[in-house]
């Protein structure tokens, strides 16, 4: 018997650093259990040069990656969602659709490293930051029984992620 593939879903505004740390990172930490998606309520044009700096010094391919719309998602052919995780406040504020499926959903909001001031070696290390950080909420995300847990204890779980400090 196979195995359901959960799909889920990453949000923030620009979809130019975090969400696209949380697309890589769920798809290489948790292989081919997820179809791993993300978005931007504005979506940027292109990618933060410093957050595709990132990626690839943690080997992740940055080759299938692209900025997407968040109504890319809200299209009839939409794939429907399982989980849905808004990354920054800003994005966790605004209006978000309603979701066919009614999805899991979290909030493990992160400073925008983009808006990081100072040198270049600030700019970077602010990055490096919000990548660990989401690296310590999808770890044990990716470790979680799907088929074992119910739904008021998945949402128990991913409220309780939500908590993980901000630290590399």
């Amino acid at each position: 018997m196979t195995q359901k593939k959960y799909n889920v879903l990453f949000i923030c505004t620009g979809n130019s650093a975090r969400s696209i740390f949380g697309e890589c990172l769920l798809r290489d930490i948790a292989g081919d259990r997820f179809n791993v998606f993300s978005a931007g309520t504005n979506a940027k044009s292109e990618l933060n040069p410093f957050a595709l700096e990132v990626l690839k010094a943690n080997g992740h391919d940055i080759t299938p990656l692209r900025a997407k719309s968040l109504t890319e998602f809200q299209q009839p052919n939409a794939p429907i969602m399982d989980f849905v995780f808004t990354v920054c406040d800003q994005a966790a504020n605004e209006d978000c659709p309603a979701w066919p499926g009614q999805p899991i959903t979290a909030h493990w909001g992160l400073p925008d490293p983009v808006k990081a001031t100072g040198t270049e070696a600030e700019k970077r290390l602010a990055f490096r930051l919000t990548y660990a950080a989401l690296r310590n909420r999808i770890t044990p995300f990716a470790a979680l029984d799907l088929t074992a847990l119910g739904r008021v204890a998945l949402q128990a779980h991913l409220d309780e992620i939500s908590k993980t400090k901000d630290t590399a």
